[in-house]
This record gives structure tokens, sequence and C-alpha cells, in this order.
């Protein structure tokens, strides 16, 4: 009898835990909302590659009563196809896919472990920890992520994480016959939209 008792309570524990409450999965879906960025240094100037592909989806929790107050962020991935980024010079795109090891690791891929919300005013500020995949290499990373619900069911998140390309075992690229070398130092810029 205890432990009918004990399951009955964990059962309306469960069910009162939840009430007020409600969890959308959002899928990134068309390739106009995504805005993803590598960008560094070399020994001429700064350079950029830029992707407008990318595969992910998050879990968002909202208070029932505002399915536009966002209370939380259970998952997030992104999953992006380093042969996507593109930049303005074809010599540093072959070198920079020869670099990541494109041949063996064709994706650079984030899944989120832990995050807290902090709200602010017309957006969410969620300090995050994840895990970051780059060139068959995974480490764990701390990063802010801004997100904005909007009024067409989309959810929008911004964030930048730089990393030193060594850390990944990525020996940074150089072109133009060696003349221009490129800096380890590297950011991540991302702008991705999710959708319901």
């Amino acid at each position: 009898m205890k432990t009918h008792f004990k399951y009955l309570v964990l059962i309306i524990l469960i069910v009162f835990t939840n009430i007020g409450f409600t969890q959308s999965i959002y899928k990134i879906q068309t390739n106009d909302t995504i805005d993803m960025k590598l960008k560094g240094t070399s020994t001429m100037h700064d350079w950029e590659m830029d992707a407008i592909t990318a595969t992910g989806e998050a879990r968002f929790t909202f208070k029932t009563t505002d399915e536009k107050e966002l209370t939380s962020l259970k998952s997030l991935t992104f999953n992006l196809i380093v042969k996507d980024l593109k930049s303005d010079s074809k010599e540093l795109d072959k070198n920079a896919y020869k670099a990541l090891k494109t041949n063996e690791f064709k994706d650079i891929y984030y899944t989120l472990s832990t995050s807290t919300l902090s709200p602010q005013k017309e957006s969410y500020l969620f300090k995050t920890n994840g895990k970051l995949t780059v060139a068959g290499v995974t480490k764990d990373i701390a990063m802010d992520m801004h997100v904005v619900v909007s009024s067409n069911n989309t959810i929008i998140c911004k964030g930048s994480y730089k990393l030193k390309m060594s850390d990944y075992g990525v020996e940074p690229p150089s072109f133009m016959m060696g003349i221009m070398k490129t800096g380890d130092d590297t950011t991540l810029d991302f702008t991705v939209t999710y959708i319901n």
C-alpha cells in the first residue's frame, strides 16, 4: 500500500510541476533565416567566411498563459557543413577546408548542455554551456546566447564564440604561396531562426 501511495504522490508532483508551462520544439528550416560567420585575422588583412545553411532544433518552455513568455531553454543544436562556408577567395576556402580536415570531418556542430535564463527588455539572455565540435575535436564551451521571441512564432538566437584553431587540432591555413598566413584566433558568430 505504501508503494502505491509513493507512486501516486510522484505522479501528482509531476503533473503539478508541469501545470502552467508548455514545451515546444523549434527547427531551423529556411536558409534565409541563417547567418553564420567564421572570422579571423591574417598577416595581410582580416578574413571572413559566411554560410547561410544549417540544420538543428531547440526545445523551449513557455508559460501557457502567455506563449511568448519564455521560461527555459531545454535543448539546442545546430550543425554547419564546413564546405558551406565561403569567403571572397577560393584559395582561402580550399586551404581552410584542408586545415579543417573536411575529407574526414564534414561538419561543425554544437549541442547545448545547460542554460541559465536572464530575462531582459524585449529579449532573453541565456548563459549556456555546451559542446562544440570542430575538425572532429569536441570541447566544452561557455557562451552567451541572446534570444528574441518574435510575433510570427519564430525564435531568433544570436551568439558569438572566440576559439583558437590549435585547440581543435587545426593548423591555421595560409594562401598566396604562404605570403598570407591566418592567425590562430577565430570567432564563430551566428544568427539562427528556429521555427515551430
